[in-house]
């Protein structure tokens, strides 16, 4: 018969082992070190790097000992920005352009550069608007990496390796893509109150895809804008594919706007802003809402310059963060 002081002394010697080994799983743990890499299309403009590097600076602002790691998914973006890199003339007179644009990395470097340095969870944090055809290959990277699997567990190269979300979000039922359509509807209510004090519509140019069938993503945005804002009409239109200027155009005139403030529907004001928006090129938006007798407020400022847009990524990467069980600091 087994005594008393024997039954005490087994779950005494149990407990004990127990706290060694949650001990040790949480000493594991913490030895993981945890990185974020800021995917992003790229520019080669100089001001409308603020609209990057804002975003960078919210999300090390809220996660201040978790480095980000700046890529740029265009090749030739960063073949131009390694080109400048080597010119000692635009290094002098550029001084503020931080090293990491200077010597941009692609997204699969910036990982494995990363993972080289010890880094073996990595969120990777997507400033996209909408789920297109750069999100979806940066997603497919990001998959292929996940496929490797080594004989020994312990030797595969990423402890977790995952992929946030878009700003207009992505498909699933975890967190809703609506819901990710009025967080950025949200975030720009300064544009509506700018567009309301100017007694105009507000109307924004976004990039869109010939390739993808994104548009309805920026027409649910507008009818959110509007809805939201019913005080000023919203209209949105895509560089590439569907809605186009002349879908925007035809609404114009349908509803007899005769002023607009033109604003970037882009988390950069770089090449297409400046000139397919508002250049002085008679093809520009801003000419040809002009030659039809439309009042043109051009406002050449990337969204990823405004906080509160900025705001959106930062949710979006505490989310898979915490759907992964990955702790950010």
């Amino acid at each position: 018969m087994i005594s008393n002081k024997f039954f005490i002394a087994v779950i005494v010697l149990l407990v004990l082992l127990m706290t060694q080994l949650a001990h040790a799983a949480h000493g594991q743990q913490a030895n993981h070190k945890t990185a974020v890499v800021l995917a992003m299309f790229g520019t080669t403009m100089e001001p409308a790097l603020e609209g990057l590097l804002n975003i960078k600076r919210q999300i090390s602002k809220a996660y201040p000992n978790t480095p980000v790691k700046i890529a740029f998914t265009s090749n030739i973006i960063r073949r131009i920005w390694q080109q400048r890199s080597a010119d000692p003339e635009y290094i002098k007179n550029n001084s503020s352009i931080p090293a990491e644009i200077l010597q941009a990395q692609g997204p699969l470097a910036a990982i494995a550069n990363l993972q080289d340095k010890g880094f073996d969870t990595i969120i990777v944090q997507p400033t996209h608007i909408a789920l297109g055809e750069e999100f979806t290959d940066l997603s497919a990277y990001v998959a292929g990496l996940n496929s490797i699997k080594t004989i020994k567990p312990k030797f595969q190269p990423f402890h977790k390796l995952v992929i946030s979300r878009p700003a207009l979000g992505t498909v699933g039922s975890k967190h809703p893509y609506v819901d990710d359509i009025t967080a950025v509807a949200e975030s720009l209510a300064l544009d509506a109150k700018f567009s309301a004090e100017k007694n105009a519509a507000l109307v924004y140019m976004g990039h869109g895809n010939d390739y993808f069938p994104s548009g309805g993503s920026y027409l649910q945005f507008e009818d959110r804008m509007r809805t939201m804002y019913p005080n000023v009409k919203t209209y949105i239109g895509t560089v590439e594919g569907f809605p186009c200027f002349d879908n925007v155009l035809a609404q114009l005139k349908k509803d007899q706007v005769k002023k607009v403030v033109l604003k970037p529907f882009m988390t950069v004001a770089g090449d297409h802003a400046r000139n397919d928006m508002a250049g002085a090129e008679e093809d520009s938006w801003q000419s040809m809402l002009s030659r039809n007798n439309i009042e043109v407020i051009p406002v050449i400022r990337g969204l990823g310059e405004q906080n509160d847009f900025a705001g959106v990524f930062v949710s979006h990467l505490a989310d898979a963060a915490a759907d992964a069980g990955i702790t950010l600091r």
